[in-house]
């Protein structure tokens, strides 16, 4: 019998502390931290839990926050209430705005102009009058080790640098593959959020930027650059800056930077020569084949002579003693595991004694023969111009039936009553028979 009523007192009592338990349960949830700019404003989210938190609403006449520092005590010596919504009381600071609605749980709250003296832990207390439910929150009721902690404010000078990440998350990229690089910053004050900037942005990025939640309420500015990785990005430096007003001095800039690793084929493959392509017989000439690739080290070239399908060597330079058999046209390709490219066909020429190669006096006789060729077409044009014109005049002089011819000296200004009589040319001024030829 004694035994059955130790049991029952046991249940009796576990429903009564359970009873009890679950009607003083209540909670705040806050972050641990907050980290705030000197001279910024931070915003503190904030959201509760109450029992029966719409069955009291119906009973409240009046509902305010308050917000206490260093102390969770209420009205206590060693408590500053710096803030009282239901007055508007702010005290050691310029300006405390409740931006949460307490009748929807919500008592999110803007300090502003936060100074260095403002580190310090904070604590939310909700009153609903008249007397129907006034606590002090903190993060972890159960827990009797947290029962002084809610909210902490870190106060800095200098903000912390952005977080950059880059995806893949591997060394180097392959070009033609998708980066994508993620600059994270905190925005304490999400009414004056920083602002982020990119320090080198490739040809063929898109960059978006947004405020986005964390876990525990607070915000942060995320801005991410995504582009198709190019061998022209190899090595670049990428910078991410953020920016933070504030209103005691000029803004405050941090910066975080990551450097580019792309891997590409073989670009821009050409040929050098040394000492010119353009030498003497039995000369040593030495042809070079000249590229920009990845792993340089692991590059492979390969010789060719147009005309010949068979490679002529496999190596960086190649040399050659200029004959009349070798000269011509020749080029190289550059290979390595991303791929390969052929460079531009460079001439191997012969220059001969004087200073000119075979090409120019091959050039220069071509045009003396064209000269030659053009002054004959041009003298046989200027003589069937000229036998033209003999053949016209002649068709003139037959239709004039008369050709007179004059021989000796004679003044034909003087010549006055001419006339002809059989073959003589007879004038009244002349003493002298002229002769003239009638050509029929």
């Amino acid at each position: 019998m004694a035994r059955i009523q130790i049991t029952f007192f046991i249940i009796i009592t576990s429903s009564v502390l359970l009873h009890t338990r679950s009607a003083d349960v209540y909670s705040a949830l806050l972050p641990n931290t907050v980290t705030a700019l000197t001279g910024s404003c931070v915003q503190i989210p904030c959201t509760f839990d109450v029992p029966d938190f719409d069955e009291k609403l119906q009973n409240t006449k009046q509902i305010y926050g308050i917000w206490m520092m260093n102390s969770p005590h209420f009205n206590k010596e060693n408590s500053l209430l710096v803030f009282n919504s239901s007055e508007n009381i702010t005290q050691g600071f310029s300006h405390i705005e409740m931006i949460g609605n307490l009748q929807k749980r919500n008592c999110t709250t803007v300090f502003y102009n936060i100074m260095m003296n403002h580190s310090d832990t904070y604590y939310f207390r909700l009153q609903m009058e008249p007397d129907v439910f006034r606590a002090t929150f903190n993060t972890n009721p159960d827990d009797s080790s947290d029962s002084r902690k809610t909210v902490k404010i870190n106060v800095m000078d200098s903000p912390h640098p952005p977080e950059l990440s880059i995806t893949p998350h591997v060394s180097k990229h392959v070009e033609g593959t998708s980066v994508s690089l993620r600059c994270s910053a905190e925005a304490p004050c999400p009414k004056k959020p920083p602002t982020l900037s990119w320090s080198y942005i490739p040809s063929s990025a898109n960059i978006t930027t947004q405020i986005q939640e964390k876990p525990d309420k607070t915000q942060s500015v995320i801005s991410t650059i995504t582009f198709n990785a190019s061998y022209t990005d190899h090595k670049k430096n990428i910078s991410c800056t953020v920016t933070y007003p504030t209103h005691i001095s000029k803004d405050t800039t941090v910066e975080n930077t990551i450097t580019l690793q792309v891997l590409f084929p073989p670009k821009k493959t050409s040929v050098s020569v040394e000492p010119s392509a353009s030498v003497s017989v039995g000369t040593n000439v030495t042809l070079t084949c000249n590229t920009k690739g990845s792993h340089s080290k692991n590059i492979s070239y390969t010789w060719y002579r147009r005309g010949q399908e068979t490679p002529l060597a496999w190596n960086k330079n190649i040399t050659l003693i200029v004959t009349h058999n070798n000269t011509g046209w020749y080029f190289c390709t550059a290979q390595n595991k991303f791929g390969n490219q052929m460079s531009e066909e460079i001439q191997l020429m012969i220059k001969e004694h004087n200073g000119s190669s075979k090409s120019v006096i091959y050039g220069c006789t071509g045009g003396l023969l064209t000269l030659l060729v053009l002054s004959a077409v041009f003298v046989y044009c200027v003589r069937m111009a000229s036998s033209q014109n003999n053949i016209r005049e002649k068709d003139q002089i037959a239709d004039d039936e008369t050709l007179i011819i004059f021989y000796g000296e004679t003044d034909v200004s003087k010549l006055k009553n001419c006339f002809i009589a059989g073959t003589n040319f007879r004038c009244d001024e002349l003493t002298s028979t002229v002769q003239y030829t009638q050509v029929p």
